[in-house]
C-alpha cells in the first residue's frame, strides 16, 4: 500500500500541541482522548501510513507527564455492548487496555463507572476490578443535565461524583468506545479541580473528522459512513466561521452540544473566553501528516465500500436499523462510487454464479485476484487462502499443500467426535498448514507468505462465520461480505 501519511511527523506535532495545551492551562489538562488506544485500523485504512498504535506512541512520547482515567458506561457493560472491529465486549475491552497500557509503563490511575444506576453486571465488573487492585469510581447520572446549567455545576450536579485525585499535569480520558461518559467526567474533574483552587483545563482529541481538510473530503465522508449507526454528520463549525472566519470542519453533536459545554466551562472557571468554537476545544493534527492527498481520497473512498457491506450485513443480522446501509449509500452517490469500485467484488460474484457455492475472492499485493470456493474440505476462505499463498509462492495450481495423512484425521476428528461441520475453517487450516511445514519445505515457503496478505483486500458471497471472520482480522485483510446467509440454518456453531 503506497504510503500517504507522515506518523512520525503527525506525532511529533501532536505531541507538541498538546504539551502547549497543557502550559496553557497551568500544568493541569484533562484531555478527552476519543477514538481507539489500540488498533485503529479505520484510521490507517484511510490514512495509509497511520500507525495503528500512534495514540499510544504518542502516549508514550508523553509519559513522563500523563495518567489515565478509563471510563465505561454501566448500560454498555449491561448490554454486553461489543466492539465490533475486534468482537470483543466492552468491559472486556476495558480491561485488556490495562493490561496492555500497563505493560508499556504507562500509568493507570482509575476506571469510571459512568450512568450508574445499580446495574447488577455493572457492580459485578466494579467488584471485579476492585479485587484486582484497579482503583473504581461510581458517577451516577447528572443532576439537571443537559438543559439545568446550575444544577449540573453545583454540588448537586458534578460536585455529587466523587473527586478522582490525580497528580499528572495530563490526565487522558478515554474509553473503549462512543457514549462512555467521556466529556462529564473531564467536567466533573475540573469542577472539583476549581473548588480545590487548581485552574485546571480541558481539551479534546479526536482524530476525525479532520478539521483542517474539506467537510467533503473522501476522509471526512469514511468517517460519517463509519457511525452511520450513530447518526454522526460532518458539517462546518459555525462558532469558529463566527468568531474567526475560517472554515473548519466539525460534526453535529460537538456543535449541537458546544453552547452547553462553553456554558458550563465559563461557569467553572469563572471565565468567558476559555474556547471560541468546538475547533478550539480540539488538539488534532491528523490534518497536517497528509503526504498524498489523492492517495488517501482513493483510501477512504475504498472504506467507505467496506462499511457499506458492513453495514448490510449488521442490517441483515438485526444489529442495526434498516436504514443505516442507505444512509452510506448517499454517501456513495456523492462520491460518485458503487460497490463495484471494489475490485474483489465482481471476480466473487461471477465464480458465485459459475459454481453455485459461495466464493471468496482475495487481491494479492501485486494485484492478482485469486479465488477459492466452498469444498468437502475447506470453507471459501479457507480455499481461497490457500490459492493465495500457493500464488504467492509460485506453486502449481495443482499441487496439494496439505497432507491426506494430517488432514484425514482432522476431518474424522471434527466428523464422528465432535459432531460439527466436516470443513476446515481458517484456524483449523492454518494448524493444519503448520503442520505439514514442519516437514515439508514447499509448504513452509507458502506459510512464509502469509505476512504479506496484511492489507491486502478480500471479499466473501456470503457471510463469514466468526472464526474465519477473526483470522482474517488478525492476518490483517480488510473483509466485506454480501449480506447472504451462508445456508438456511438458524443456529450455526
Amino acid at each position: 500500500m503506497k504510503i500517504c501519511f507522515d506518523n512520525a511527523l503527525y506525532i511529533e506535532k501532536q505531541s507538541a500541541h498538546i504539551r502547549e495545551r497543557i502550559q496553557q492551562f497551568n500544568n493541569k489538562l484533562y484531555l478527552e482522548f476519543g477514538g481507539k488506544l489500540f488498533d485503529d485500523y479505520h484510521a490507517a485504512r484511510v490514512l495509509p501510513g497511520f500507525d495503528v498504535n500512534a495514540k499510544i506512541k504518542l502516549l508514550l512520547n508523553l509519559k513522563d507527564v500523563t495518567e489515565i482515567i478509563f471510563c465505561i458506561s454501566a448500560d454498555a457493560i449491561e448490554k454486553n455492548k461489543v466492539r465490533a472491529d475486534i468482537g470483543i465486549t466492552y468491559d472486556m475491552d476495558v480491561l485488556r487496555l490495562i493490561d496492555n497500557i500497563s505493560a508499556l509503563g504507562l500509568k493507570i490511575n482509575s476506571v469510571v463507572i459512568t450512568l450508574f444506576n445499580d446495574q447488577p453486571a455493572a457492580e459485578t465488573f466494579r467488584k471485579r476490578l476492585t479485587a484486582r487492585g484497579v482503583r473504581t469510581y461510581i458517577h451516577r447520572p447528572t443532576k439537571g443535565y443537559p438543559t439545568d446549567v446550575r444544577t449540573i455545576v453545583s454540588d448537586e450536579g458534578y460536585g455529587s461524583n466523587p473527586y478522582i485525585e490525580t497528580t499528572a499535569p495530563l490526565v487522558v480520558v478515554t474509553a473503549p468506545g462512543p457514549g462512555s461518559g467521556k466529556l462529564a467526567t473531564c467536567l466533573s474533574q475540573l469542577y472539583h479541580e476549581h473548588k480545590r483552587g487548581v485552574a485546571a483545563g480541558y481539551a479534546k482529541f479526536e482524530t476525525f473528522p479532520i478539521w483542517n481538510i474539506p467537510l467533503k473530503h473522501p476522509v471526512n465522508l469514511a468517517y460519517e459512513a463509519a457511525t452511520a449507526d450513530l447518526r454522526d454528520v460532518n458539517m462546518i463549525d459555525p462558532y469558529h466561521l463566527e468568531a474567526y472566519g475560517l472554515t473548519t470542519v466539525n460534526y453535529n453533536r460537538d456543535v449541537e452540544v458546544f453552547p452547553v459545554v462553553r456554558t458550563i466551562l465559563n461557569l467553572i472557571t469563572g471565565r468567558n473566553d476559555v474556547y471560541r468554537s468546538p475547533t478550539d476545544m480540539g488538539v488534532n493534527m491528523a490534518g497536517y501528516g497528509i503526504i498524498d492527498d489523492e492517495g488517501t481520497r482513493e483510501a477512504a473512498r475504498q472504506e467507505v465500500i467496506r462499511r457499506y457491506f458492513k453495514a448490510l450485513c449488521d442490517q441483515k443480522n438485526g444489529l442495526i436499523d434498516a436504514d443505516i446501509p442507505g444512509r452510506i449509500e448517499l454517501i456513495m452517490q456523492q462520491l460518485a462510487i458503487t460497490e463495484l469500485d471494489r475490485r474483489v467484488v465482481a471476480p466473487a460474484r461471477e465464480k458465485a454464479a459459475a459454481c453455485g457455492s459461495s466464493v471468496t475472492a482475495i487481491e494479492l499485493p501485486d494485484g492478482q485476484i485469486v479465488l477459492g470456493r466452498n469444498t468437502d474440505v475447506m470453507t471459501a476462505p479457507s480455499s481461497a487462502l490457500v490459492n493465495a499463498i500457493k500464488q504467492m509462492a509460485g506453486i502449481s495450481d495443482g499441487i496439494h499443500l496439505l497432507s491426506p495423512v494430517v488432514i484425514e484425521p482432522a476431518l474424522r476428528m471434527k466428523r464422528n467426535v465432535l459432531k460439527t461441520a466436516t470443513t476446515l475453517n481458517l484456524e483449523e487450516l492454518l494448524v493444519a498448514l503448520s503442520i505439514c511445514a514442519a516437514t515439508n519445505t514447499m509448504v513452509a515457503d507458502a506459510v512464509a507468505k502469509l505476512p504479506l496478505l496484511k492489507g491486502c483486500e478480500a471479499h466473501s458471497t456470503t457471510m463469514i462465520c466468526k472464526s474465519d471472520e477473526n483470522i482474517l482480522r488478525k492476518l490483517g485483510l480488510n473483509a466485506t461480505c454480501e449480506p447472504v446467509f451462508p445456508s438456511k440454518a438458524l443456529y450455526a456453531d
